[in-house]
């Protein structure tokens, strides 16, 4: 039998590499973690969720204060922004959560952790080289996983390459905020990252290539969000084919087309180019490890391996689902499988993710699109924010919930655009995942005045239709004598 300098190797410490590091080794595993960075935790930690997130709660903080009278409250005096300062705070929520994701964590747990740059030399065997260059070092693994993310994509604008423009990984750490901006993108970060620049002072325009942003959401769902756009002032402008970028002077000028109008400019301070992200595979030379890959990620089954079965890849770099929340269940998925040796498949029926955009759109199993991609017979039910009086009181009753039903009643998927959007969809997550029957959820008490009655609405909206359909009131008279309408 051969021998391995480790039971396990970990390519990668983002939430997936960080969930089997964590798992195997308290198993009592021997397990050896690498990262490329100088510090662990992933693009979620350093450049995606917490400084997103953190941005996005800064914007919505100034865009209410900048509506303060449509509460009855005297208008405040809004000096600008400082993003230097938004800058050092977003620095300081990534500096409280990263003892969370230290080495010193996981090695108290009894992983070993190594920083550098790690290239397969063969199936089993790993050159973990110095991050500031040096002669690489070869360790040996009995299982090896992939879990080395992704970077944003430089799709091939001409003249893309002759601009300086911002990502997701440069653009949380400026230290003032463009007058003008040009976003080119229409999906989560993209919006997220318009919404809130504007918010804090940049003038935005957002090109889209798609006839709606969000293009992977429902299109009456989307639009909620792109009205939210326009209203906040950013110029949306979908149907765009982007032809070239230029640099006039310190000004970035992007030419684009529609069909409409089809040779456009718009010229702006700096460019935010959001159209998805890569995933990381062309530095780990797959193909000395007989790794099948392509520019599209690592192709894996159900088990989460790749065609070599003791390599697994896991989070961004299979190019599946790019959530964090995929990442750490697909880790949980390798520890059933590599560690615990039980079959264990993923399956991704049921993943829940939002767009934190104001309002948020969350999003469980399926929608109308992949619906009807899938020829799944469905009917629709919705319920308004408009007549939620929690919403109401918050002064936001945009939005709606969608509930979809396929033809033998049970509920296929939930879609929410509106206030909180991303915590009412927990309840669904709950509810779906447990199986658990309308009715249940129809009678169970929900505080009022809360958000979360939405959902409860909805499914006794559905039930009220048995309930009180004219073969119960035809009963209840047979029964009861009563002398009611018929």
């Amino acid at each position: 039998m051969a021998e391995y300098d480790f039971d396990l190797i970990i390519i990668g410490s983002g939430a997936a590499g960080l969930t089997i590091a964590s798992g195997a080794a308290q198993l009592g595993v021997k397990v050896l973690l690498i990262e490329k960075e100088k510090q662990m935790g992933g693009d979620c930690l350093h450049y995606g969720c917490v400084p997103s997130k953190t941005l996005i709660k800064c914007a919505k903080v100034r865009h209410q204060m900048s509506k303060a009278e449509s509460y009855g409250l005297p208008a405040p005096k809004l000096d600008p922004v400082d993003f230097s300062k938004i800058s050092a705070h977003i620095k300081s929520v990534i500096e409280t959560i990263q003892p969370h994701d230290s080495p010193e964590r996981f090695e108290s747990l009894g992983a070993v952790v190594r920083f550098g740059i790690a290239s397969f030399t063969d199936a089993h065997t790993i050159a973990l080289a110095p991050q500031d260059g040096g002669t690489p070092e070869h360790i040996s693994g009995k299982i090896i996983v992939i879990a080395a993310g992704s970077t944003p994509s430089a799709p091939p604008f001409k003249g893309l390459d002759q601009v300086e423009y911002l990502t997701n990984e440069t653009v949380f750490f400026q230290q003032s905020l463009p007058p003008k901006l040009t976003v080119i993108g229409g999906g989560p970060i993209a919006v997220e990252m318009a919404q809130s620049l504007h918010r804090l002072g940049s003038q935005v325009t957002l090109l889209q290539r798609s006839a709606n942003i969000l293009s992977k959401e429902d299109a009456d769902m989307a639009e909620v969000v792109e009205q939210s756009l326009r209203e906040d002032g950013i110029n949306v402008i979908t149907n765009s084919s982007i032809e070239e970028i230029t640099k006039d002077g310190n000004q970035i000028s992007v030419h684009y087309g529609t069909k409409e109008h089809p040779a456009q400019k718009v010229t702006s301070d700096n460019l935010l180019v959001a159209l998805g992200r890569t995933p990381s595979v062309h530095a780990l030379n797959l193909e000395n490890a007989g790794v099948e890959f392509s520019k599209k990620g690592i192709p894996v089954d159900e088990k989460m391996r790749t065609n070599v079965p003791h390599i697994y890849a896991v989070g961004d770099i299979t190019g599946k689902y790019q959530f964090t929340h995929a990442a750490g269940y697909e880790g949980g998925i390798v520890i059933a499988n590599a560690v615990f040796k039980m079959p264990r498949k993923a399956d991704y029926t049921l993943i829940p993710w939002v767009t934190y955009c104001d309002p948020e759109l969350a999003s469980i199993g399926y929608n109308e699109k992949r619906a009807k991609d899938a020829e799944i017979e469905y009917t629709v039910r919705t319920e308004e924010f408009a007549s939620n009086d929690r919403a109401l009181a918050e002064n936001q009753p945009e939005g709606k919930l969608k509930l979809l039903q396929d033809n033998k009643g049970r509920v296929i998927g939930v879609q929410i655009v509106g206030i909180h959007a991303g915590e009412l969809i927990n309840e669904w997550v709950a509810i779906l995942g447990g199986k658990v029957k309308l009715s249940t959820l129809a009678g169970a008490i929900h505080p009022y005045p809360t958000l979360g009655e939405i959902n409860k609405k909805v499914a006794g909206s559905i039930l009220s239709e048995k309930v009180f359909s004219p073969f119960t009131r035809k009963v209840l008279r047979t029964l009861f004598k009563y002398r009611g309408k018929a």
